[in-house]
């Protein structure tokens, strides 16, 4: 019973945690340097969900040319660059990786 009654409070703060965002936006105005400052959230929280797994390797770091993760993530960059597009972007990052480990 405890769990559950943690489970619903946890739950209840969250949504109104995040409410509280939506209630107050509608009066006041967010400073322009904390909306520049958000714009710059969703790029951070995906190269900090990537980054590992593209580095760590075996306990470490790894930035050689042997990361087939890393030579494969750095070729999509490069076709997004030149293409903008995310189905190339996916389709070239995953036959480059799936080549790579082939080999």
């Amino acid at each position: 019973m405890k769990a559950w009654i943690m489970i619903l409070g946890i739950g209840f703060l969250t949504f109104a945690l995040r409410g509280s965002f939506v209630l107050l936006s509608e009066k006041r105005k967010i400073p322009d340097i904390f909306e520049r400052a958000l714009n710059l959230v969703p790029p951070a929280v995906l190269a900090a969900l990537i980054m590992p797994a593209l580095l760590c390797r075996s306990g470490g770091i790894d930035f050689g040319p042997g990361n087939d993760r890393l030579v494969a993530a750095g070729l999509a960059g490069l076709i997004a660059y030149k293409t903008r597009s995310v189905l190339f972007t996916l389709t070239g990052g995953m036959l480059a990786l799936w080549a790579l480990q082939t080999v």
